[in-house]
């Protein structure tokens, strides 16, 4: 008799517990149904108020994680368990997870700044962290950077905001900067002529502002001329080797000869200084 009253007791706890594993599972499965439904229906309003498809994305993640630690916490409630010591010791294994990833959690922090300060966003030329290139993605951790010989780079959040940062997509524009020697037998004012005429005919260099050709400085072979015309990121390394083929085209249709370095002689007599070239 005793025997029989354990066993309908362990098929009574079999049963209890089998029930409420099935009813884990469909909370479950209901639960993971519901965030699904309630991440689309936010993404599909973010997206009606023109909201940009990185911070979808990164919101997405954040409300995805928090979702799914509120799911299983019910979860567990549901089979008995003591949430309210659970979310204590939860939030002490935070502290000393924080502690050790004390880097990973930098860089969360700084991808929330980076959402919402936007010093640039996803197809951004940038400049920072060490690392240039066009931003593919801003992530929980880490902006991955597509370097312009086609490598894929992640730099970690909190490196790129605390770097100094250039986003050269910022403006309409940006500068070619070459530098063009020329011979001291050269006309400065006719190489300039020249290369402001062939500069406005390179593809993709704009004509508001005009590229500048002014003479920048003076050395052993003569004047050095700044060339510097002006176009739109995406087209940067396309003006900037059409300018020196530009230069060199022009320089030799003009005849102009090879840039040699030509010597100072000084003489000191009287106390004076006279100087003349060799």
């Amino acid at each position: 008799m005793q025997f029989a009253d354990t066993l309908d007791t362990a098929q009574q706890i079999i049963v209890n517990f089998g029930l409420k594993l099935l009813g884990a599972f469909a909370l479950w499965w209901a639960g993971r149904w519901l965030i699904g439904l309630g991440a689309r229906l936010i993404q599909k309003a973010l997206t009606a108020r023109q909201v940009d498809a990185t911070l979808q994305r990164y919101l997405a993640s954040i409300i995805g994680v928090v979702l799914n630690i509120v799911l299983v916490i019910g979860i567990l409630g549901f089979f008995g368990f003591e949430t309210t010591s659970f979310a204590a010791l939860l939030a002490a294994a935070g502290v000393a997870i924080g502690a050790a990833w004390s880097g990973l959690l930098a860089n969360f922090a700084a991808g929330a700044f980076l959402m919402v300060l936007r010093p640039f966003k996803v197809g951004d030329y940038i400049s920072g962290g060490g690392v240039e290139g066009t931003v593919r993605e801003i992530g929980l951790f880490a902006t991955t950077i597509l370097a312009p010989d086609n490598v894929v780079t992640l730099v970690g959040n909190g490196k790129l905001l605390g770097d100094t940062l250039k986003n050269f997509s910022a403006s309409p524009y940006r500068r070619v900067d070459r530098v063009a020697q020329i011979d001291h037998t050269v006309d400065p004012a006719d190489a300039i002529a020249r290369l402001k005429s062939r500069l406005a005919a390179i593809p993709n260099v704009k004509a508001d502002p005009a590229p500048d050709v002014e003479i920048l400085d003076f050395n052993a072979m003569g004047a050095q001329l700044a060339v510097r015309p002006y176009c739109h990121t995406d087209h940067y390394w396309q003006v900037y080797f059409d300018t020196n083929q530009a230069i060199r085209e022009e320089f030799s249709r003009a005849g102009y000869g090879v840039p040699s370095a030509h010597a100072v002689h000084v003489n000191v007599q009287g106390g004076g200084a006279a100087a003349r070239e060799l």
